[in-house]
């Protein structure tokens, strides 16, 4: 007997994101062998750098063999690490972010957590700072993978703030307000920002960035 989580229909399988990508699957295009298929066109990945990945990987066969100068690393990767990723990895990744930001911040490694992915981390930070039945608010258009990675199993609602194509999807007053109303019947807990946007790949600019995180004293956020 399952549990009621278990049970739960929130994964989103039938949703017409994922119905989209097993019709996908069936009838892919290909340019010689099937003309007419489907262009998947809502990848939830970035392969753009693959070919970069596979150059690097041929020119560093260790890497693939689990060896380092020859000598096998089989044993100290195959066991137990530690829970928060590997002390070594963490601290080549906080050199690297900050070198993206051209060394005008530094990372501490000792406060990096590393995950399986973007979808188990965002899981993972709902159970850290919600309940089950607290709201965040979130722009759209925003990755569909969202109503399963957030709420499936957290039980945290997700309250659109909805934009439009007329302004280039930029948050207004009025839709961040009216979605704030709507929240405000659950019990809300704070916003949620992709930026760069998932799906758009747009930035926010400051003023929407402001209109996002400044609350006045009587508004629930700023407690």
């Amino acid at each position: 007997m399952l549990s009621s989580k278990a049970m739960l229909d929130g994964h989103g399988e039938e949703s017409p994101y994922f119905q989209g990508w097993k019709e996908y699957e069936k009838n892919a295009y290909d340019d010689v062998q099937n003309p007419t298929g489907i262009i998947q066109m809502d990848l939830a990945e970035n392969q753009l750098s693959l070919d970069l990945l596979k150059t690097w990987i041929e020119n560093n066969q260790d890497a693939t063999r689990l060896t380092n100068n020859g000598e096998s690393m089989f044993w100290h990767l195959a066991l137990f690490q530690d829970y928060q990723g590997l002390p070594a990895f963490k601290n080549v990744l906080a050199e690297l972010m900050a070198e993206i930001r051209g060394n005008k911040v530094s990372f501490d490694p000792r406060k990096l957590v590393l995950m399986a992915g973007a979808a188990a981390a965002s899981e993972t930070l709902m159970f850290c700072i919600a309940e089950h039945g607290d709201a965040f608010l979130l722009p759209t258009p925003y990755y569909p993978g969202y109503d399963r990675d957030l709420k499936w199993r957290t039980g945290v609602e997700l309250v659109p703030i909805h934009c439009s194509s007329s302004n280039g999807f930029k948050v207004t007053k009025f839709a961040l307000e009216e979605a704030y109303q709507q929240a405000k019947k659950l019990s809300l807990k704070g916003v949620l920002i992709t930026n760069p946007s998932n799906t758009l790949g747009t930035t926010m600019s400051h003023v929407e960035l402001d209109d996002h995180f400044y609350c006045g004293k009587e508004d629930p956020l700023n407690k």
